[in-house]
């Protein structure tokens, strides 16, 4: 039975690689040592306290000798500013290099948000500090409450231009965002079930909540501010605003909203809307299965939907929407770590591929790779690694335009049935992912070209993080321990072993070059062999998975 009891053994490293890899973007063997031992609900407690961003803006290096600099607090209009697009990859350079620096769930769950408001940076949201505003606003709720955030989204800036409710008006309704924001973003449709007319809402409901929603617009110099968020937000346009009352289906118990005529009573017509809304149990259960799909496993059982996915939906409706409870119950569970059957035709460890952007931040912190510090070294920072080789050459390559996905579904690996996070690994993508760890160890850009102005030090990782790294067996054994969701095989070992150790050569021939490199430290021999076992053991299929 699937069960949401609490794990009742401590972690063992297995578990504590599942919840690490699942719950952050900064998968370190030092924080899986923490977590080794800890009960699963104190090693989840601690992933959920709020910590500060290390960078608190996003800095432009460009053009060189008159940066832009601080481009998002400046007091110039957010257009008046060139390079766009670059800014745009920038702001969100600035927020991996945050997620890089946080041992916590706050930039798993922001990209959560992320995956269920979905904005596209380059597809509509206009300035590039719009996006920076936008991001800023997931960070702020990751940890706190969907429905809130489900009211503030709407008056973003990048989201009011994003899905065009700036033109909407009482004379003339433009009902893309009213739309998206049941079909996709809260409650979805469900089964059609007649011409214009879902299980969740119909094509009538869709056209009251535009007038809701009509006469909100983006403010383009940012003047106006939200007093809870402290964050620029759009206005009112009273004049543009239906003012009549708004009665909704049978799908929402027939409820009619009040229509109000002032900027506070206009501001209530959306929190009354939002929360009959947010008072059905579907969207409380699409939240909930899209958080399932996301921490755990893209498909699942009646089983699970009875017995996980249900509990955690009244959960939710209990917590008033606030997410961490809901995270924490799921988190900490047994059947979150396979503890709660014996069935190994459905493991949950292991079963996800790994999105691009989480392969890219284990292999970044997991080796201690030294990423150019954007307060010192800017410019390598932000154009030249970040925008030049992650953004522009690999998270492309690899199936991922980085908070832009083609749709406002989203990317297609957290909505598309039945391949979900199947799409991030194809013909497509696998170059990308495949040349990632050539990039790095190289220290240049093999997927496009150029100079990453980095490098990962095979030798220095084994050094430092391998504790019988003379013994080619346990050297192997110990590297898949930290690198893969499962232990390997004696069979698995030996395949690895040949690319250090020649076929037919006794294993001490590797145990005396590495003793000769700690005596000299000449690294020249064992680099060459570290540098080919750790390129095959990333690119293996096990590597893939978490």
């Amino acid at each position: 039975m699937a069960s949401l009891n609490p794990l009742g053994t401590n972690l063992d490293l297995r578990k504590a690689k599942h919840l690490l890899r699942r719950a952050t973007f900064n998968y370190t063997k030092e924080q899986l040592d923490s977590f080794v031992g800890m009960s699963a609900t104190n090693a989840v407690s601690s992933l959920t306290t709020v910590s500060s961003n290390t960078l608190s803006e996003p800095y432009d290096p460009l053009p060189v000798g008159a940066p832009d600099g601080f481009w998002t607090s400046s007091l110039q209009l957010p257009n008046s500013f060139e390079g766009q697009g670059r800014k745009r990859a920038i702001a969100t350079g600035w927020w991996w290099y945050n997620a890089m620096n946080d041992v916590g769930l706050k930039h798993k769950l922001s990209f959560f948000l992320h995956t269920c408001f979905v904005v596209g940076k380059d597809t509509g949201v206009g300035s590039a500090t719009y996006i920076y505003d936008h991001i800023r606003l997931l960070e702020f709720y990751a940890l706190g409450n969907i429905k809130t955030f489900a009211k503030k989204i709407t008056l973003d800036n990048g989201m009011l231009n994003y899905l065009d409710n700036s033109q909407n008006n009482k004379n003339n309704p433009n009902e893309n965002y009213a739309r998206e924001y049941l079909e996709l973003f809260t409650i979805l449709a469900g089964a059609q079930i007649g011409e214009g007319n879902y299980t969740n809402y119909t094509e009538i409901d869709i056209q009251q909540a535009a007038k809701v929603l009509s006469g909100f617009k983006s403010r383009a110099d940012r003047s106006d501010i939200d007093p809870d968020t402290n964050l620029p937000m759009g206005y009112i346009n009273i004049d543009q605003h239906d003012t009549k009352d708004k009665t909704f289906t049978a799908a929402f118990n027939n409820q009619t909203i009040t229509g109000r005529s002032t900027e506070s009573g206009i501001f209530d017509e959306l929190s009354d809307f939002v929360e009959m809304v947010f008072a059905q149990p579907e969207t409380a259960k699409a939240y909930c299965r899209k958080l399932y799909r996301y921490f755990v496993k893209s498909h699942w059982t009646e089983e699970v939907e009875t017995d996980i996915i249900t509990p955690l939906a009244q959960l939710l409706i209990d917590s008033d929407y606030e997410i961490l409870p809901v995270v924490t119950k799921l988190l900490s569970s047994e059947h979150f770590y396979d503890a709660d059957d014996t069935d190994a035709t459905d493991e949950i460890i292991g079963s996800i591929i790994k999105s691009p952007l989480q392969l890219i931040s284990e292999l970044c912190s997991m080796f201690s790779v030294t990423i150019p510090n954007p307060t010192t070294d800017p410019l390598n920072y932000y154009n030249n690694f970040f925008y030049k080789f992650i953004h522009n050459s690999y998270l492309n390559a690899a199936g991922m335009d980085f908070f832009n996905p083609d749709l406002v579904a989203g990317y297609p690996a957290y909505y598309q049935v039945p391949d979900y996070d199947r799409h991030w690994f194809s013909s497509n993508t696998i170059i990308g992912r495949y040349r990632l760890i050539e990039s790095l160890i190289e220290g240049k850009n093999t997927i496009g070209s150029g100079s990453i102005y980095t490098s990962l030090d095979t030798v220095l990782f084994v050094k430092n993080k391998i504790p019988n790294a003379s013994d080619p067996n346990l050297l192997i054994s110990e590297i898949a321990d930290l690198l893969y969701p499962e232990a390997i095989d004696s069979d698995r070992t030996n395949y690895f072993k040949t690319i250090i150790v020649d076929e037919g050569f006794p294993d001490y021939y590797w145990t005396n070059a590495w003793n000769q490199y700690i005596s000299s430290n000449d690294a020249i021999t064992v680099k060459t062999r570290l540098d080919a076992l750790i390129t095959a053991m990333i690119n293996a299929p096990e590597f893939q998975l978490m």
